[in-house]
């Protein structure tokens, strides 16, 4: 159960056997269902999410509309880091989208492997810069590209999203409406 957080975790820090037992032992197992919420809007973050298996969206409600942010899977983290480090509530909805198994680490005890295990530290600021750089190539994406080039460059970066996740979502995700999405997939279809 704890193989796939262990390895990934080893992409960025080396811990001994006493280490990983320590870190593991911290870890809280959590099953959902599909198209469970694992947190949301207005709740306190205080958790960081591994997927061990299945899928996450992270949405915003605007004006009683989903608007999809980014999709997260297996060996992935996750965690809504304003609301974990301010302790402030979530603007966020965070649901699965198949059956998943998180294991999840608390804010606390995370900060205390940053005092107990210094090379966290590296771990955790790792994390970070990974995810400013998600938020600003999703920004600059939205910003300087087309509808067309967007899921173009979601085709060719990320396959996975469209053998697992709806239409309607990936739309979402891309900023346009379903319509336009299958207008854009028959394009590119009919010019091949």
């Amino acid at each position: 159960m704890y193989d796939q957080i262990l390895k990934r975790l080893s992409q960025f820090i080396t811990l001994d056997k006493t280490e990983q037992d320590y870190f593991v032992s911290k870890l809280q197992v959590k099953e959902y269902s599909k198209k469970e919420l694992v947190l949301q809007e207005g709740q306190v973050c205080k958790y960081a999410y591994f997927i061990n298996t299945g899928c996450l969206r992270y949405y915003y409600n605007v004006e009683g509309q989903e608007n999809t942010a980014q999709f997260f899977f297996e060996n992935g983290w996750y965690t809504d880091y304003d609301s974990f480090l301010t302790g402030k509530p979530t603007k966020q909805n965070i649901e699965t989208l198949e059956k998943t198994q998180l294991l999840l680490i608390s804010a606390k005890d995370l900060h205390q492997f940053y005092i107990d295990m210094p090379k966290f530290e590296r771990f955790g600021r790792l994390m970070a810069e990974s995810a400013f750089l998600g938020i600003r190539q999703r920004s600059e994406m939205l910003e300087n590209q087309t509808a067309e080039e967007r899921y173009l460059t979601l085709m060719k970066d990320r396959p996975k999203v469209f053998e697992r996740i709806p239409q309607h979502y990936i739309a979402s995700y891309l900023g346009i409406k379903p319509p336009s999405l299958s207008r854009i997939r028959k394009r590119l279809l009919d010019n091949k």
